[in-house]
């Protein structure tokens, strides 16, 4: 047979082949029969078997034995034009790499033929061959297009861009098409896009031979009919004799159990800085900081190594892009080490860039063995590692499925695949790549990466040898495809368009559309020719233009534009593409990289693509910058994206394999004997857990509890992700309609985890038991609703066309492609009929889900061919385990810190209540009037380049504005209407039905003819004589007129809506009213009458008003929020009075303070001084002791100062933080248990109830120390549960004896309370001996703290609106500084509701500071009224006076450390040095806004900024403004003195800060610089400009006639008195 096969080539051909091969093989001789006869013909036979050239040689002999074939020497490269006028034969391959690899291995038979011809005398062949895909440049397709090739080999998206452009004119001369790995194609909507395509080059070419090629292909009848679209074809798929050779294998003896390995790789580990060295000091891998125990990759490292090594030439596949880097970069890493220590790069640690996401590092060595061959790798990068491992130069490539296909990848001799294949068919393919030749025999070797993977990996290869590959399924009637290549088709049929008939009759032979309804078509016309069941779809813009008369479907401008740049069926991903930096020419392109990974680098990261590390040089919008890295440790990119699951076939085999290997485990085989053991070991454990293993048969329901004590169900059941995915929505929904709760069901290939609350009955079966009728309506009903449509319909989308690209050569993020496939969406949901809406589901329930599968699960399971046990265990099974780590990992990052759980209920704002909250604001004083007009004209067309200027933009007109008065019409176009377009439009768009003259309202109108129907429904307008309506009733008929007309202008009256369609007064009314889209309210300046305003139209002018007022508002510097912050808060500075006054005075910084904590020294002696004039502690007693003002406590300053918190008692609950009693003692516990009683309890009453001292009431056995009880209670308030009724007890605790150091900030020492009674009774002295004593800072009433606000809306308005009252401007540090429950997250959400009401706008007040920042007009006002003058140097504010405030650290009147970075210190060699704190003691002193000092608690160390004051400023006035004003807080008793004994890193006496102090006025001790109240006279005097002598004796008067009692007393704390002075708790 095979002797008459050759006979029927031309004798340079077979004479050629004969010479070369020693016979055709049976799949090639069984071709060409069917072939030669111009069958159409799908080839199958295993990888290696001659099908490429089986295709290829007889279109060579037609090529060859054409008339006219001239001679042509025969070069390296083919011919590359035509000799026939056009191409002949079109190859198309499912990948750009396999058509580059097709075209080179044309070569060979195109030179051996043409060498046979000269020696046989006849003429020599003249062939051209050319490839035509993404990669191909511009200069190339022109060339094509002029001269075209005979052979195109080409990409299934590139011949449709050919078959929709100019170039289309070149493939009408095709006779043969050859589609190479249909399986590729044929499951996919890709595959049903090239059907399309085809049928598409049909009606352009006529008939065509049809050759399909695939090595794994099953059904091969569904295939056969996808290549042909039913007509007949020749299967030619003979017996497989390939021989493979193919092993499991596992490189430890238990994974479940694993050992510490040798120092290896870092893969799947973390790293942590340890500089103290209190790490675990075990053998750890080279770069990282902790040991690689429980991973099994270091082992597979090593295997894999060994294997690379001795083989010559190794693929390894892998099944992510990432892992794909990360043993690329490790295989060069172990030959480094043991080959070429030198070239490994030193180790470096990570910087925080690298761990915002848990990444690898990668990149240590050079790429000497391995290279990274993956889809994210640039098209350069991978030709030439495809083409060094052909050479024999690469020992190793490690690649993800874009080696998969029959890229000849020369002498392979071994294939190894980490982790089971995603399909039977998928690894038959890949091992396929070793051996790839004919007879030859293919290697291949899986390492599974953990136990479960183990059972797959051995089911895979078992089916792998009996050739039991998977079921192929095409999508059929996808109808967003269908949408796309109807815009093609019509763009492409100019002038004479497209018949619809006809385009219905071509789209109904490719066979996933073979049953494609008329009215489902109809409705794809009428989505791409604009007629949508609602006018909200206005704003799609029509792409062609149906004549429904005629039936033809002509292009509407810019159709063809839209097809070829967004077309195609590939999601777009929002890629980032790497260039290199400096390239010269055009740039060269390295890879791309995932939006996410990107959004987590910056610049000057190192990261590995293709082995190779490249340093981020910059970051643009669609780009990122690169330069090598030789010699870096880079971190692994990572990018995101779905795997396939498991198919329903596989998962059954996979349940059989479990039950029949554990019934009999001498049926495992092709496994070493370590994975043998493992996969025994792994099922024995399951069924001792569960005792039944769970299979095809025998699903197994697994409960028990969690952590916190709720069920966790598990289903056993290896079907795969398409049916347990399907079957976890319908469960989720039972749950939440029996329980009202979310189960939170996920699902995996082995089984589906649910979470349930705690129930009178356990969980049981029942739960998964359904119909097998009723399934798959409730699926149905409940997927429209999960995030996977939302994504699917995303794709739809843009696949339709209906979310195009708007700049073709840029990238689209992906988070505007999904914030716009969100706002359609919300209109598409309203419209089931909508087309993409459907498509979204079929593709849901049949592409994603398997419902047949489930149907049929559910079948079984009710004639019981299928049962489910249930077991109850104490821990989670073997299976389960794998499960939950996957069901955790789902819900792991939906927080973004570890407190997720905690932070849950603070960020769950109301949006509804909040709105409720916030109230409504007069919007006219906040919308720019300027604005609404502008945006009106845009959205009424009136707006210079917005108005039409040809009858297609005037159908547009009409089709978004509605029925438009003729009169009016000149506002709408550019220039004169009657003298202009009238006529264009009178001839283009009435006379051909388009559009159609109406009287409204007394008034002729121009409305598009598809509103006919509205308009005679609404407004009882006629439909004109001609017009097609549709006949039914559109009982929303004038609402959807009036919601066109509302979104389509600015704010409007009754009155104007009355006018434009001569309603009623009331009947307006009625229709706006009615409509949730329309918002009442005052929007314009000078307007009146109640305004109504489309909600999507407000939110355009609210935010471009918004920016407008940004735009206007000049962003101040740091130095003047420095200056405004301590006025802002009333801070006097030093040497001035502050203003406020009395018990009121106090209060009112009481409320600008409510939700600060603060150390309880600090409000008594530099907060609340500062700002109250005549401040003295009987005015906060007198707040607290009425209830005014609440105390809370918030934690440890001191050993005997608290943080407190100071709360006004209306508002403390919102504000009071959140605590959880933790770790509280028997004791402290007995004191909540009294105090929860209710009431306020003296400390003796606690003493007696806690400890039974006073007969049988004790809670506790024992007796408790009045001191232990002290200490608890003191314990209890710093955790913010218990609260004295007054601040006397706080102020005796900072000012007791014996407590050096033990507050942050100076407390003054006052005497004891006492009484004098006279004459005692025997009674009164019996019972005092018998008293217990109450200690000094234990006065007073306690009670617990007030109980925090549990409404989460609720307490973030509070804070908010505290937030803005305390700082003006609200900024990022400033909240951070404050650390809240839910941090700068949740006060953005709040801050940006009060944005959207009204009580605050967002903008760029500060420079530097970043655009989110919140304040309000007045205090922006308030704040550019302190602004910097505009001399460039000197103080910033412009005076020669500046004022000088000394505040504690922690004070929020302090900028620095909080919304502003700290100044860099002085003596610092310009080196970066750690900031300081903003630590409890410390002191920051500003002068005139700027950052002076620094002093740490008790003045020991102190840090300056001098070097970063403005030029002109004399240091030596800045060291005496300093040195004065600690001075007069000491002098004032608010400070103890300072000892400075350090300055700017250095002991202050080798500084030069110890010399200007000194001259300044402070004295020189042995341990330092001391600044006491009395100091020498500065050596040189200058003039500060204060108070004069008058002002001080007036403040002196004052001050000694309103001091308070119990006030200090002058002889004790007044140095002038002459008297001894204690040294205060500083003094070491």
């Amino acid at each position: 047979m095979a002797e008459n096969i050759l006979d029927k080539f031309r004798p340079e051909v077979g004479q050629w082949f004969t010479e070369v091969f020693a016979a055709p093989t049976d799949v090639q001789a069984g071709a060409w029969k069917a072939i030669s006869a111009g069958d159409h013909a799908l080839v199958v036979a295993p990888t290696g078997s001659g099908k490429t050239l089986a295709a290829f040689l007889w279109a060579l002999n037609n090529l060859v034995g054409r008339h006219g074939q001239t001679a042509l020497p025969v070069a390296k490269h083919a011919a590359r034009e035509s000799s026939h006028g056009g191409v002949k034969v079109l190859y198309i391959s499912p990948l750009k790499a396999l058509g580059v690899d097709v075209e080179q291995n044309l070569r060979a038979p195109l030179a051996g033929i043409s060498r046979v011809a000269q020696r046989l005398g006849v003429p020599e062949p003249e062939i051209s061959v050319g490839v035509r895909s993404g990669d191909t440049p511009q200069a190339e397709r022109t060339r094509q297009v002029r001269r075209p090739p005979d052979i195109l080999i080409t990409t299934p998206e590139s011949a449709y861009l050919m078959l929709t452009s100019q170039a289309a004119g070149v493939l009408a001369s095709v006779d043969t098409v050859i589609i190479d790995e249909i399986h590729a194609l044929a499951g996919t909507k890709r595959g049903v896009h090239l059907a399309l395509t085809l049928e598409r080059l049909e009606r352009l070419a006529g008939s065509f031979q049809r050759i399909g090629l695939s090595a794994t292909v099953r059904p091969l009848e569904s295939v056969a009919n996808f290549l042909s679209g039913g007509r007949p074809v020749e299967i030619i798929a003979p017996p497989a004799d390939k021989r493979w050779e193919l092993s499991v294998r596992v490189p430890v003896e238990d994974m479940s159990d694993l050992p510490t390995p040798e120092p290896g790789s870092t893969i799947g580990e973390s790293t942590l800085d340890d500089p103290l060295g209190i790490a675990d000091t075990e053998p750890v891998a080279a770069d990282s900081a902790l040991p690689t125990a429980k991973s099994i990759w270091p082992f597979i490292e090593t295997e894999l190594f060994t294997q690379v090594m001795e083989h010559r030439s190794t693929l390894v596949f892998v099944n992510s892009r990432r892992t794909a880097e990360r043993v690329t970069s490790r295989l060069n890493e172990l030959y480094a080490e043991e080959h070429d220590p030198d070239s490994l790069s030193p180790d470096t640690r990570r910087d925080p860039a690298q761990l915002m996401k848990q990444t690898d590092v990668a990149g240590k060595a050079p790429s000497v063995i391995a290279r990274a061959h993956h889809g994210s790798v640039s098209k350069d990068e991978r030709a030439m590692t495809e083409q060094m491992l052909k050479e024999g130069t690469l020992r190793a490539v490690v690649a993800t499925s874009s080696l998969e296909l029959g890229i000849d990848m020369g002498a392979v001799d071994l294939v190894v695949q980490v982790e089971s294949p995603p399909s039977v068919a998928s690894g038959l393919q890949r091992v396929g790549r070793a051996g790839h030749s004919v007879g030859a025999v293919s290697e291949g070797t899986f390492y599974p990466k953990h136990r479960s993977d183990l059972v797959q990996s051995a089911v895979t290869v078992k089916r792998m040898r009996a050739g039991l590959i998977e079921k192929l399924h095409t999508p059929t009637n996808p109808l967003d495809v269908l949408v796309q290549q109807t815009i093609a088709a019509v763009a492409a049929s100019e002038p004479d368009g497209l018949d619809v008939d006809e385009w219905y009759a071509t789209v109904r032979k490719a066979w996933p559309y073979r049953e494609l309804a008329r009215d489902v078509f109809d409705s794809v016309i009428d989505l791409a020719s604009g007629v949508y069941p609602s006018t909200d779809f206005a704003e799609l813009k029509p792409r062609v233009v149906y004549d429904r008369v005629s039936g033809v479907l002509t292009p509407r401008p810019g159709a063809q534009r839209v097809a070829v740049t967004s077309g195609g069926t590939i999601p777009d991903r929002g890629m980032f593409g790497v260039f290199l930096a400096g390239a010269e020419g055009a740039p060269r392109r390295v890879g791309e990289l995932d939006e996410e990974m990107v959004y987590e680098s910056r610049v000057g990261d190192v990261f590995t693509l293709g082995a190779t590390s490249w340093r981020i040089e910059d970051i643009t919008r669609d780009q990122v910058i690169v330069t090598p890295a030789p010699g870096h440790t880079g971190r692994l990119p990572f990018w995101n994206g779905g795997q396939a699951g498991r198919p329903y076939e596989l998962g059954q085999a996979l349940g059989e394999f479990r039950r029949t290997v554990h019934a009999d485990p001498a049926q495992v085989v092709d496994l070493d004997d370590k994975a043998a053991r493992n996969l025994t070991a792994y099922l024995q454990e399951q069924d001792e857990a569960t005792g039944v293993i769970p299979d095809e048969k025998t699903l197994v329901l697994e409960r028990f509890r969690d952590e916190l004590g709720d069920w966790r169900v598990v289903l056993h059941t290896p079907f795969g992700r398409g049916v347990n995915s399907a079957w976890a929505l319908a469960v989720g929904a039972r749950v939440a309609e029996q329980t009202g709760m979310d189960p939170q069901a996920v699902a995996g290939d082995d089984g589906i985890v649910l979470r349930l609350p705690e129930a009178d009955a356990e969980p049981d079966a029942s739960l998964f038991v359904f119909g097998a009728d009723e399934i798959e309506d409730i699926v149905t009903e409940q997927v429209g609703n999960s995030a996977l449509f939302a994504s699917r319909f995303r794709e739809c989308a843009a696949r339709a066309l209906l979310l195009p690209r708007r700049n073709p050569g840029k990238r689209a993020p992906l988070w505007q492609q999904r914030q716009r496939a969100e706002q359609l969406l919300d209109v598409a949901r309203k419209y089931p009929s909508f087309p993409i809406i459907l498509e979204t589901v079929r593709e849901c329930l049949q592409d994603v889900y398997d419902l047949p599968a489930l149907r049929e699960v559910a079948r079984d399971l009710g004639h019981r061919r299928v049962r489910i046990a249930e077991v109850t265990t104490e821990q989670p099974s073997p299976f389960a385990s794998s499960l939950l780590f996957n069901y955790t990992g789902a819900f792991m990052y939906e927080g973004d810190s570890p407190l997720a759980e905690k932070r849950a209920a603070a960020l769950a704002l109301d949006p509804s209540l909040l709105a409720k909250l916030l109230g409504t604001v007069e919007l006219r004083e906040l919308l720019d009037a300027e604005v609404i007009d502008r945006v009106h004209a845009q959205l009424q067309r009136t707006a210079d380049g917005r108005r039409a200027r040809t009858p297609e933009e005037v159908a547009d007109l009409l089709r978004v504005l509605g029925p438009v008065p003729v009169e009016e019409m000149d506002a709408h176009i550019e220039g004169d209407w009657d003298a202009g377009l009238a006529q264009a439009v009178e001839s283009e768009l009435v006379n051909a039905g388009r559009a159609m003259r109406v009287r409204i309202a007394g008034r002729e109108h121009l409305a598009q003819v598809s509103d006919a129907p509205l308009l005679r429904d609404g407004l009882g307008v006629p439909v004109p004589p001609g017009v097609p309506a549709q006949v039914e009733t559109i009982e929303d008929a004038l609402s959807q007129l009036v919601s066109r007309w509302a979104r389509t202008r600015g704010p409007f009256v009754l009155r104007e809506l009355a006018a434009a369609f001569g309603l009623s007064i009331s009947a307006a009314y009625t229709a706006v009213t009615s409509m949730d889209s329309t918002v009442e309210g005052h929007y314009r300046q000078g307007v009146e009458d109640t305004e109504y305003c489309a909600a999507e139209v407000l939110k355009v002018i609210r935010s471009k008003s918004l920016a407008a007022a940004r735009a206007a508002t000049e962003p101040v510097s740091a130095a003047t929020f420095g200056r405004f912050l301590p006025d802002w808060q009333q801070v006097a500075p030093v040497g001035q009075r502050p203003v406020l006054r009395g018990a009121d005075g106090v209060f009112t910084v009481v409320e600008q303070f409510a939700g600060v904590r603060l150390p309880a020294s600090a409000w008594e002696s530099l907060v609340l001084p500062a700002r109250v004039g005549d401040y003295s502690p009987a005015m906060l007693d007198e707040l607290t002791s009425s209830g005014e003002v609440l105390i809370v406590g918030a934690g440890k300053a001191g050993a005997a100062d608290p943080w407190v918190m100071l709360l006004p008692a209306d508002y403390a609950a919102q504000l009071a933080p959140e605590v959880e009693p933790e770790g509280l003692t028997a004791l402290q516990e007995s004191v909540l248990e009294v105090l929860q009683r209710g009431g306020a309890f003296l400390f003796a009453d606690l003493l007696r109830e806690t400890t039974g001292a006073g007969g049988d009431l004790g809670l506790i056995t024992g007796n408790a120390s009045a001191t232990e009880l002290r200490e608890a209670i003191w314990g209890l308030v710093e955790a913010g549960l218990v609260a004295p009724d007054s601040f006397q007890p706080i102020r005796t605790r900072l000012a007791g004896k014996g407590r050096r150091g033990s507050t942050a900030h100076r407390a003054k020492r006052r005497p004891t309370r006492s009484r004098l009674r006279m004459g005692p009774t025997s009674f009164a002295q019996a019972h005092k001996a018998q008293a217990t004593e109450t200690p000094p800072d234990m006065g007073g009433r306690w009670a617990l703290a007030v109980p925090p606000a549990t409404d989460p809306t609720n307490r973030s308005l509070a804070h908010g609106e505290a937030w803005l009252d305390r700082y003006g401007v609200v900024t990022r540090g400033s909240v951070v500084a404050e650390d809240v429950l839910g941090g700068f997250a949740l006060a953005y959400k709040v801050l940006s509701g009060f944005e959207e009401s009204g009580k605050a706008m967002r903008g760029y007040v500060i420079e530097g500071l970043g655009a989110a920042q919140f304040s309000t007009p007045a205090v922006i006002d308030r704040l550019r009224g302190l602004s910097d003058s505009a001399d460039v140097t000197g103080w910033p504010s412009g005076t020669t006076e500046p004022d000088v405030v000394v505040l504690a650290a922690t004070d929020p009147a302090n900028p620095y450390g909080a919304a502003l970075d700290w100044p860099q210190r002085d003596e610092a060699g310009g080196k970066a040095t750690s900031a300081p704190g903003r630590s409890a003691g410390a002191l920051a002193i500003l002068i005139d806004g700027l950052a002076v000092a620094h002093l740490t608690r008790g003045g020991k160390t102190l840090t300056t900024f001098f070097d970063a004051l403005p030029e002109g400023i004399d240091h030596a006035f800045v060291w005496e403004s300093i040195v004065e004003a600690l001075v007069e807080l000491v002098g004032a008793g608010r400070l103890t003195p300072l000892t400075i004994e350090k300055a700017n890193g250095h002991s202050v006496f080798d500084s030069p800060a110890a010399q200007a102090l000194r001259h300044a006025g402070a004295g020189i001790t042995p341990k330092g610089v001391r600044i006491a109240a009395t100091t020498a006279a500065p050596r040189t005097s200058r003039s500060r400009g204060g108070r004069t002598l008058d002002q001080a004796l007036a403040e002196l008067d004052d001050v000694s006639g309103s001091a308070a009692p119990g006030s200090a007393s002058p002889s004790f704390d007044d140095p002038r008195s002459g008297s001894f002075r204690r040294r205060g708790p500083y003094r070491r």
